[in-house]
C-alpha cells in the first residue's frame, strides 16, 4: 500500500447487516401472520358451511316430520313450555323432552350442537321453527341459524 492512500474496505458494515436482517425479519413475520390469519379464516368458513348444511338437513327432517303427521308435529312444537326452551337434537330423532344441549351433546362426529326452537304462539295451521347450530373454536362461540314456517298444507 502506498503511503497516504486510504484503503477501501470491501464488504458491508455491521449496521448494514443489522438493517438487512431487520427487514428480512419483518417480511417473514408478516408472511407468517398472513398465513395464520388465512388458516383461521379457512377453518371458520369450513365450519360455517358445515353448520349451514346441518341446519338445512334439520329443516328438511322437520319438513318430513310435518308431512308424516301434522298433529304429532304440532304436539312436539307445543311440548316446549316456553319459546326459549329448545329441543336438543344430537341425532335426527325427537328426544323425550325439550331441553338445551349440554356441553358434551354434539351431533355425532362433529363439534356442532343442534337445537330446534318453536318461538311464538302456535297457529292451528302454521308453526314457526328456528334451527340453531352452534360451535366453539379458538375464535370463540359461533352460530348458524335457519328460520322456517311450516304450514299444514293438507288442510282443505
Amino acid at each position: 500500500m502506498i503511503k497516504g492512500q486510504t484503503s477501501r474496505v470491501k464488504g458491508q458494515s455491521l449496521f448494514e447487516v443489522v438493517v438487512a436482517l431487520a427487514i428480512i425479519t419483518l417480511i417473514l413475520v408478516a408472511i407468517v401472520a398472513l398465513g395464520t390469519l388465512s388458516i383461521r379464516n379457512i377453518s371458520f368458513s369450513r365450519n360455517q358451511t358445515l353448520a349451514t348444511r346441518l341446519a338445512q338437513t334439520t329443516v328438511e327432517w322437520l319438513r318430513g316430520e310435518r308431512d308424516e303427521d301434522w298433529s304429532v308435529f304440532r304436539d312436539r312444537a307445543a311440548q316446549a313450555p316456553t319459546p326459549s326452551l329448545p329441543w336438543c337434537l344430537t341425532s335426527l330423532e325427537w328426544p323425550t323432552t325439550p331441553r338445551r344441549c349440554g356441553a358434551s351433546e354434539d351431533v355425532a362426529g362433529t363439534i356442532f350442537s343442534r337445537e330446534v326452537y318453536f318461538p311464538g304462539s302456535l297457529d292451528v295451521n302454521a308453526i314457526h321453527a328456528e334451527v340453531v347450530i352452534s360451535w366453539v373454536d379458538a375464535q370463540g362461540f359461533h352460530e348458524a341459524k335457519s328460520s322456517t314456517f311450516f304450514t299444514n298444507w293438507r288442510t282443505n
